[in-house]
C-alpha cells in the first residue's frame, strides 16, 4: 500500500510535540562570539599558490631552530649564569651562583630551571650520555617547543587573515638573524616569546567561540615562568574583548566576564605551582614574579638595572634593523599603510570589526617597541618577547603594499606595469631579505662560535676535578656543561671591576642546600666581591683570546704569548671587532682576496684554551 499521507499542518507543528523535540544544545565553554565579532564568510576561502601545509612549515620551523639549537653561540653571558648554571647544578651538584639567586633576593625562579633540568636529566637514560649531550638535548628540546608554536601561530594566521600573510610570516620567522638567537636560547625572554605565540593564535582565532580564557592563561605562562613584563602584549587583546562585549548584548558582556574570569585563574593557579615550587628551593615564602618587577621597576637609586648600562632611545631600532632587515621596517610601516589603504580603498565592504581586528593584531608591536625604548637599560633578548608580533606586521604589511601592487587597472601607473615586471620585483625583495638574514647568521656563527668549541680536548688532557680559569674572558664561558670530569670554572682577576658570580654551596644538609643556603659576598648593585678570584697559581687550564697589535695591562697580560708557563690545548679564530669594519662586522662578506679591500676583510685573533706546562 502507498504511505500515508501525511497532513502539513501536524507536520509543521510536530516541533511541539513531547517526544519529538530535539534535546537542547550543549552550552560550550567558549561560546560562539555574538553576531558583531563573528569571523566574515570570506575567510572560509579556498586554498590559494600561497598556501602552505600547516606539516610542512613545522618541519621548516624545526629545521631552522635545531641549526640554530646547533651553531648558534651563546649571546648574552645571563644565559650561562643565570640559566645554564643553575640547571648544572640541580642535575650536577655544582655550579656557579649569581646574586639574583641568592635567597636575600630571589628574583629567580626555580620551576623555570627545574623545567629544563627535568629534560636534560631525560638525556642521561638515553646511550652515549655527556654533559656536553645534555647542554644540546636541552637546546633541541627549545627547537622543538618554539617550532611546535610557530606552526600553531602560522596556522591561525593562515586561517584568520591570508594564506599569503602567513607565507611571509614565516620567511620573517624561518630567515632572520633574530629568530636565530631568540628560538633555541635557553632565556626566560624565549620561553615568553614561545607563549606569546601562543596566546597570540588563541586571542586571534574565533572559529568554534573566542578563546580568551586560553589567551589570558597562554600569557601568564609566559610572564609567571618566564618574564612578567610580556604578559603586557595581551592588553591590545583584552581591549578588544571589552569593546566588542561593550558594543553587543548584555549576554555577551557576561560571556567575556566569564572567559576572563576561566583565564586569571588559570593564571592564579600557575602563580601557586610557581610559588610552591621555588618556595621549596628558596626556603622561604616568595613570589619571584613580584620581585622581578619591584628589582626593575622600584629598586631605587644605585640599584635597578641601570647599573649596568644604559642606551639611547634607538638602540633597538638599530638592533632590530640587524636582526631582521626589511622585515623590521615593513612591521614599522604596517599601521600607516593599513591607514592609508582604508583611506583611499574604494572597496567599503569591509566592516568596522575587520578594521579593528587588523589594528589590535598589529598593536603589540608597536605598545611593546615604545615601553622599552624609553627603558634607560637596553638589551637585545628584552626584544625577543615581541619577535612574533614584528613578523606579522610585517607580513600585514607587505600583503597591503603587494594588495595595492597587484592592481590590474589600466587608468593606474601600476595597473600598467606588466605582471612579470611585478613578479621579478617582488621576487628581488624576498630573496634579498634572504639573503641579508642568511648573511648575518653565518657571519655570526664564523665570528663568535669559538667558545663552544674548544673544551673538547679536556676529555683527554684532563684530570678530575681540575680547574679552568678565566680572566677578561669570564663573560664568554659558555656553562659548566662544557666541563667534563667535575672540572670547576674559576675566575682570575681582570680589569673588571664588578660582582662576579660565586658557586653553589655543595653542603649535604638536604636537597639542593645550596638554593637556600645563604652565600657571602652577594649584593644587587654590581660591587666587586674579592672572594670571588682565585690565585692563578691554582689555575691548571685557563682560557683566554689574543689580538695582534693588542696592548696588554696587569691584570690581563698576553697568556697566550706566555709560552714559558702555558701551552696551547686548542685555539680557534675570534673575530677582531676593534679592528673590523662595520660592514664585515654585522653580516658575512667573501674575502675573494685580492679582490676584497684590506678594509672590508675581517680581522682575527685566536681564542684559546690553554694547559699550565709543568716544570721538573
Amino acid at each position: 500500500m502507498p504511505p500515508k499521507a501525511v497532513n502539513p499542518a501536524l507536520k509543521q507543528n510536530a516541533k511541539h510535540r513531547p517526544f519529538t523535540q530535539p534535546p537542547p544544545k550543549k552550552r560550550s565553554i567558549f561560546p560562539d562570539p555574538p553576531a558583531i565579532c563573528r569571523i566574515p564568510a570570506d575567510l572560509n576561502r579556498p586554498e590559494t599558490p600561497f598556501a602552505v601545509k600547516p606539516i610542512g612549515a613545522f618541519y621548516l620551523f624545526f629545521i631552522a631552530n635545531l641549526l640554530s639549537a646547533l651553531y648558534a653561540p651563546i649571546q648574552d653571558c645571563d644565559e650561562t649564569f643565570n640559566y645554564w648554571e643553575p640547571t648544572h647544578y640541580i642535575s650536577h651538584g655544582y655550579g656557579l651562583q649569581t646574586w639574583e639567586y641568592s635567597p636575600e633576593y630571589a628574583i629567580r625562579s626555580w620551576l623555570y630551571i627545574a623545567i629544563h633540568a627535568l629534560i636534560g636529566s631525560f638525556r642521561r637514560l638515553l646511550p652515549f650520555s655527556t654533559k656536553v649531550g645534555e647542554f644540546y638535548f636541552i637546546r633541541y628540546a627549545l627547537a622543538f617547543v618554539c617550532a611546535l608554536c610557530q606552526t600553531l601561530m602560522f596556522r591561525v594566521v593562515n586561517n584568520t587573515l591570508n594564506p599569503r600573510v602567513a607565507l611571509f610570516f614565516f620567511f620573517a620567522m624561518v630567515f632572520s638573524p633574530g629568530m636565530f638567537h631568540a628560538s633555541a636560547a635557553f632565556l626566560p625572554s624565549s620561553f615568553a616569546m614561545y607563549c606569546t605565540m601562543l596566546g597570540m593564535a588563541s586571542f586571534m582565532n574565533w572559529r568554534g567561540g573566542l578563546k580568551t580564557a586560553w589567551g589570558i592563561g597562554w600569557f601568564a605562562v609566559g610572564g609567571i615562568l618566564g618574564w612578567p613584563f610580556s604578559m603586557a602584549l595581551s592588553l591590545p587583546f583584552l581591549v578588544e574583548e571589552i569593546i566588542l562585549a561593550t558594543l553587543s548584548s548584555k549576554e555577551a558582556f557576561i560571556d567575556t566576564i566569564i572567559r576572563t574570569g576561566r583565564g586569571v585563574i588559570a593564571g592564579i593557579l600557575i602563580l601557586i605551582f610557581e610559588f610552591l615550587i621555588s618556595g621549596f628551593f628558596y626556603k622561604k615564602m616568595v613570589v619571584v614574579p613580584f620581585n622581578i618587577v619591584w628589582y626593575n621597576i622600584f629598586s631605587g637609586a644605585g640599584r635597578g638595572p641601570e647599573i649596568y648600562g644604559t642606551e639611547p632611545w634607538h638602540f633597538y631600532f638599530r638592533n632590530l634593523l640587524l636582526n631582521f632587515n626589511i622585515w623590521f621596517v615593513l612591521a614599522l610601516a604596517a599601521l600607516p599603510l593599513f591607514v592609508l589603504q582604508k583611506a583611499f580603498t574604494r572597496n567599503q565592504q569591509t566592516n568596522t570589526i575587520n578594521g579593528l581586528r587588523s589594528i589590535v593584531f598589529m598593536s603589540p608591536f608597536y605598545l611593546w617597541l615604545a615601553i622599552f625604548s624609553f627603558q634607560p637599560h637596553k638589551e637585545e633578548r628584552f626584544m625577543y618577547p615581541m619577535y612574533p608580533c614584528l613578523a606579522l606586521n610585517a607580513a600585514m604589511g607587505l600583503h597591503i603594499i603587494l594588495a595595492s601592487f597587484g592592481n590590474s587597472n589600466p587608468k593606474s601607473l601600476i595597473g600598467r606595469l606588466p605582471a612579470r615586471l611585478k613578479l621579478f620585483v617582488v621576487s628581488i625583495f624576498l630573496i634579498a631579505s634572504v639573503d641579508l638574514g642568511v648573511a648575518r647568521i653565518y657571519g655570526i656563527y664564523k665570528a663568535y662560535s669559538a667558545p663552544l668549541k674548544i673544551y673538547q680536548p679536556l676529555e683527554e688532557v684532563g684530570n678530575y676535578g681540575d680547574s679552568v680559569c678565566f680572566g677578561k674572558e669570564w663573560y664568554r664561558f659558555p656553562s659548566s656543561y662544557h666541563l667534563p670530569k667535575n672540572m670547576r670554572a674559576k675566575f682570575v682577576k681582570s680589569e673588571f671591576n664588578g660582582l662576579l658570580p660565586g658557586e653553589f654551596s655543595e653542603a649535604k644538609t638536604g636537597f639542593w642546600a645550596g638554593a637556600w643556603l645563604m652565600p657571602s659576598g652577594m649584593n644587587d648593585r654590581n660591587e666587586e666581591d674579592m672572594s670571588k678570584y682565585v690565585d692563578l697559581r691554582s689555575c691548571d687550564f685557563l682560557v683566554d683570546t689574543y689580538y695582534p697589535g693588542s696592548s696588554q695591562s696587569q691584570h690581563e697580560p698576553h697568556y697566550i704569548l706566555e709560552v714559558d708557563h702555558w701551552e696551547q690545548v686548542k685555539c680557534v679564530d675570534f673575530m677582531d671587532a676593534s679592528r673590523t669594519h662595520f660592514l664585515s662586522r654585522v653580516m658575512w662578506l667573501p674575502d675573494l682576496s685580492p679582490f676584497t679591500p684590506e678594509k672590508y676583510k675581517r680581522k682575527w685573533g685566536d681564542h684559546c684554551l690553554l694547559k699550565r706546562k709543568t716544570h721538573k
